[in-house]
């Protein structure tokens, strides 16, 4: 079973500006901007150097935010969190996949 980190928006389609992005996730600007060189977020600049937050980045943020608050996750650190956690989707996937076809495309139960 699997949990939405976040509700799905208005806000989180289309591309925001860092205020706009930090409105809507609940954060300071300073903070964004750490995650940001932290790695934990990926933004895409403007040739004025402004930072622009696609839909899918509000996700990550709460991501990062709920690990961070449940876990104790350092900054540091979330980013190894977040691949190990990811990978271990994709080998979920992969597995569910393997044994839907090995039992005729229907699940077992």
């Amino acid at each position: 079973m699997t949990y939405p980190l976040a509700r799905r928006s208005r806000h989180t389609l289309g591309r925001q500006s860092l205020t706009a992005f930090c409105h809507t996730g609940g954060v300071h600007p300073e903070m964004v901007r750490r995650l940001v060189t932290l790695g934990l977020l990926e933004p895409e600049r403007d040739d004025a150097g402004n930072l622009w937050f696609d839909g899918d980045q509000v996700l990550a943020l709460a991501r990062v935010r709920r690990l961070r608050a449940g876990l104790g996750v350092n900054y540091a650190a979330l980013g190894l969190v977040i691949d190990l956690l990811d990978r271990v989707a994709a080998l979920e996937r992969e597995l569910r996949d393997t044994t839907s076809r090995r039992i005729g495309g229907r699940p077992w139960t």
